[in-house]
């Protein structure tokens, strides 16, 4: 099986291959023919096949060396009592028998459990019938919604116990001044606003048949933190990014300011985006991500500058990102079509985006609901908010009308 590195090389010799058939198009002054699009259109869905190859290989040898730092972990004492062992942490989600009653009644249902079962089961009963799901499967959760939103791994993520969370933002910022001797000091001081995360209710419905329930092989734990990450993750990215504040959260490019509009209504130029990449302040720049679309990411490919050269700089070593300007690129699909009046691109410090986690996913076993079919239901649903708490820090591209 070749490794990351190998797959990461590929990818960059067909890249050269792909700019190869540009060029001898354009040296011939001509578009290209339609075998040779299809040839190219071919190349990129190869490059994006091994993108997420090396990108899996990666995340699976960064996660074994996780779990082999884990397993190898010397035990350590109680400071205060070395003869014994560390307390337990005391969150009763994260307790053994909570974790044992919790699946034994998800895949079960309530009736197959004892009484101190069922004692151990309630510390985490919600209101409308289910239970928060137990600590450790959690933070698996997050993980997989990671996985999924490509936004997660940019944003500042905050953990919220209830109510709306005030965030202060700078507004405008204080500066200094030259002054003579024995001079009064001018008065600067920042100016600050606030943004204000609430909770927005995401929901999803699993259905498994009874007889995969009854299968002793069948990882039930595996397969509902999948479907979990992969259905919420898909739509909190989408809100994360598009939203538009109505019952979800509020987009990054709803609120970025804008830092280009092209020439064009259907068309990016080089020019443009070294308009957009100056327009963000320098503090931001230096930590800044380009995001866009799988279709703006084939337009931008084809771009060069003053000298002939591409400017796309595909990612050569395990753990890098394809590079424009010298800045990282992220992939999402939530991000606008090439369209008039379109926010296509969006260049910044995305940890000025901002998500609140409300703490406490909760899952709810419908033993009756879909009986008749021979299934059981599963209703699983977190709350959570997003925003961008300083405009200034992200710029977008804007499509001309």
């Amino acid at each position: 099986m070749k490794t990351a590195l190998e797959l990461r090389q590929e990818r960059a010799n067909i890249w050269e291959q792909a700019k190869a058939l540009i060029e001898k198009a354009e040296e011939e002054n001509r578009d290209l023919t339609a075998e040779e699009q299809e040839q190219y259109d071919r190349m990129m869905q190869d490059m994006e096949s091994l993108r997420k190859r090396y990108e899996r290989l990666e995340e699976q040898e960064r996660l074994e060396a996780e779990m082999r730092q884990s397993i190898n972990e010397p035990h350590k004492p109680n400071p205060q009592n070395p003869n014994e062992p560390e307390k337990r942490d005391s969150n009763p989600l994260a307790a053994k028998e909570y974790r044992e009653a919790f699946w034994q009644q998800f895949r079960y249902g309530k009736n197959i459990l004892g009484a101190e079962e069922m004692r151990s089961l309630n510390v985490g009963s919600d209101s409308a019938g289910g239970y928060m799901v137990p600590d450790e499967f959690e933070r698996q959760l997050i993980q997989g919604l990671e996985e999924e939103n490509i936004m997660r791994g940019y944003a500042t993520v905050i953990q919220t116990s209830s109510g709306d969370r005030s965030i202060p933002v700078v507004t405008s910022h204080g500066q200094a001044y030259w002054a003579g001797e024995e001079k009064d000091y001018k008065e600067s001081d920042d100016k600050f606003g606030q943004k204000t995360l609430g909770a927005h209710k995401i929901t999803v419905l699993m259905k498994v048949s009874e007889e995969l329930l009854n299968d002793a092989f069948f990882n039930l734990e595996n397969y509902v933190r999948r479907e979990f990450a992969r259905r919420v993750g898909v739509k909190e990215e989408e809100a994360f990014i598009s939203g538009d504040g109505v019952g979800k959260p509020r987009g990054i490019i709803l609120d970025a300011d804008v830092g280009k509009i092209t020439a064009a209504n259907n068309a990016i130029t080089a020019d443009e985006l070294i308009d957009l990449f100056y327009s963000l302040k320098r503090p931001y720049r230096i930590r800044a991500t380009w995001m866009f679309n799988d279709s703006t990411a084939k337009v931008i490919r084809k771009l060069k500058d003053n000298d002939g050269q591409y400017i796309w700089q595909p990612g050569l070593q395990a753990g890098q990102p394809d590079r424009l300007m010298g800045r990282p690129i992220a992939i999402s699909s939530a991000m606008p079509e090439i369209n008039a009046g379109a926010k296509v691109i969006a260049f910044g410090d995305l940890s000025f985006y901002w998500v609140a986690d409300r703490q406490g996913r909760v899952f709810q076993r419908l033993g009756e609901l879909y009986a008749t079919s021979g299934q059981v239901g599963f209703r699983a649903y977190q709350r959570v908010d997003g925003a961008l708490i300083l405009a200034e820090a992200v710029k977008v591209m804007q499509m001309h009308v």
